[in-house]
């Protein structure tokens, strides 16, 4: 998940842990107006089988732990309070960068792309996770 201050990008992985394909962006009117955006994710939950939950982690670019890190790690705990599974914190950096210039290379219209950025910021959190994942296994690298 892309955890935004109006918006949360949702990707699921498939089930081989390979791949992650973005699924929907969900909208509030407010930041601090969660009700209905946590119920649509315990919805996504049962409707994939979730067994855990990837959550961006924005640090600053000096690793430091900024506002939108406090606000991710105090809905980590809310998500885990809420629907049991494990929220793992990932770091973002960039990912919101890297998928606003994915959608310009792609031919995006600009007022298309705010509709898609965090679903596809979604993808690359979840995909680096996989990807680590991937490769811890090839190494047998400790969690």
């Amino acid at each position: 998940m892309d955890y935004g201050s109006v918006t949360v990008g949702v990707a699921i992985s498939d089930e081989l842990l390979i791949t992650a394909q973005g699924i929907e962006t969900i909208n509030r009117k407010q930041e601090n107006k969660l009700r209905q955006t946590l119920a649509r994710i315990e919805e996504l939950i049962k409707e994939y089988n979730v067994e855990r939950i990837v959550l961006g982690y924005p640090k600053n670019m000096n690793n430091t732990i900024g506002e939108r890190a406090v606000k991710s790690e105090e809905f980590k705990v809310m998500l885990e309070r809420r629907t049991g599974l494990t929220v793992i914190l990932w770091d973002e950096r960039l990912t919101t960068v890297a998928a606003s210039q994915t959608l310009i290379l792609g031919n995006v219209r600009r007022e298309d792309r705010k509709a898609v950025v965090d679903k596809l910021a979604a993808v690359l959190i979840l995909q680096g996770y996989l990807n680590y994942l991937s490769n811890k296994a090839k190494v047998n690298l400790p969690d």
